[in-house]
């Protein structure tokens, strides 16, 4: 098979040239590979996509580091590649990344906003091919074997014209993986970001794959990697030269499936009718917590969070269950069955105290905590029986309401009084981050 360069600014085919730059207009971003025209299956993830979209919308913000989230004794929600350089990530405390990084602007999340540019950009996905599998607001699948003759060009020429166009019209980024398989292509869009667009075959799978720690394997987290350390593996390259009987023997099915995924093989195909099982939405704390009232105010956040992914899908779902997690990473999980379906985070919420209140004793310390709905129906049939309770009727539709003004004016336009003393919700001394998003007096 020979190998074809892609430019990924005219998108422009050709064969690879000493040069390194593309013929036709010159530009030195160009991908090669020897498998580039007979690749399939895409990840499309967007870059930094909360603070990306900040950005496209306030060009103030366009060369300085961003933050998303709350008060100086809040946490971080995302942060774009400005903030992550000086050390800031997700969860965070945010006291904590403004010390890393003092001259970012905190940015109140807006979700409905994030939705409709999630929206528009899944559109652009529909239009190259009905295989689109997402896997959340901003990151999906895409098959697009069987579409060369419809788009007159070969997947690799249309996932960087879609790239181009999305970063054209839409104002935000993407970073593209080309495999033959789900598990290569999200670990190829993982590869280069942001901007990215990497390619891995079948030849160069295992390659490319055999200096990586375990933990970039589908499913290996934390626990999973410690069993694995503990029986001497901690690289892909050490499950790749693993007998198979000797895996099977000590981790059982996980053993094999473990060693297929080392070797780039994945058999799962790209499914657009995949059932979403849960929404959900969690947190991880940098200092274990103790202390009930924090808990659920953190709660409280989190059931907002997920009442707006609920109904930005449309959905609703019946069964609430609470996710808390221990220093010693042992993990706890409580539920509890609604009398009706639900999307209202006030529901949400009441069932997840419920839960907690035998879980958070002031003593018992927790180093994470999180709320999802499950069995889940379309939202037409959900919260039916608040029309015929006065009490749940006010306060659906105070909810409602205020799901409004957060549409129109911020996420944190409105909030519930618990949520108002959660901490990251605290009115900024001068010189911190204000309730608007930005810095306070004497800030620069």
């Amino acid at each position: 098979m020979s190998a074809h360069s892609l430019c990924r600014d005219c998108t422009a085919l050709f064969a690879p040239t000493p040069a390194r730059r593309c013929p036709n207009c010159g530009s030195p971003r160009i991908v090669s590979h020897a498998e580039l025209t007979a690749l399939n299956i895409a990840h499309v993830d967007c870059d930094a996509f909360f603070a990306a979209v900040e950005k496209r919308d306030d060009p103030s913000l366009r060369d300085v580091p961003v933050i998303i989230g709350g008060g100086r004794r809040g946490v971080v929600s995302t942060c774009c590649y400005l903030a992550r350089i000086h050390g800031v990530r997700s969860a965070m405390p945010m006291f904590k990344a403004l010390k890393a990084c003092p001259d970012a602007v905190v940015v109140r999340p807006n979700f409905q906003k994030y939705v409709a540019v999630g929206r528009e950009v899944r559109e652009r996905m529909h239009a190259l091919t009905p295989l689109v599998q997402p896997l959340s607001i901003d990151e999906a699948f895409l098959d697009l074997s069987g579409t060369e003759r419809v788009h007159k060009a070969p997947p690799a020429v249309v996932m960087a014209r879609f790239a181009r166009e999305v970063e054209r019209e839409i104002g935000i980024t993407v970073s593209v993986g080309l495999a033959p398989n789900k598990f290569l292509a999200k670990y190829a869009s993982d590869a280069d970001k942001p901007r990215g667009f990497t390619v891995v075959g079948r030849g160069d799978a295992m390659a490319q794959l055999a200096g990586e720690p375990v933990t970039r394997l589908p499913g290996v987290g934390p626990a999973a990697a410690r069993r694995l350390a503990e029986g001497g593996v901690t690289h892909v390259r050490q499950l790749q030269e693993a007998d198979l009987r000797d895996l099977m023997r000590r981790f059982g099915e996980t053993g094999q499936r473990l060693k297929r995924l080392a070797h780039g093989e994945d058999s799962r195909v790209v499914d657009p009718t995949s059932e979403r099982k849960s929404v959900s939405a969690e947190t991880t704390f940098d200092e274990d917590i103790a202390d009930r009232h924090t808990l659920l105010a953190l709660l409280r956040h989190l059931s907002e969070k997920v009442s707006t992914r609920l109904k930005a899908a449309e959905i609703g779902g019946r069964t609430v269950t609470l996710k808390l997690k221990t220093p010693d990473f042992r993990s706890i999980t409580r539920a509890q069955q609604l009398p009706a379906p639900t999307a209202m985070a006030h529901r949400i919420f009441a069932a997840g105290k419920s839960l907690l209140a035998g879980e958070a004793d002031g003593i018992r310390r927790y180093r994470l905590i999180g709320i999802g709905l499950s069995q889940l129906v379309p939202i037409e049939t959900a919260d039916a029986e608040e029309l015929f309770d006065p009490n749940r009727g006010r306060l659906g539709k105070a909810e409602k309401a205020m799901d409004s003004l957060r549409s129109r004016f911020g996420d944190d336009a409105v909030m519930y009084g618990l949520s108002l003393s959660e901490p990251r919700r605290q009115r900024p001394p001068s010189g911190e981050p204000s309730a608007t998003g930005r810095r306070g007096p004497g800030s620069r």
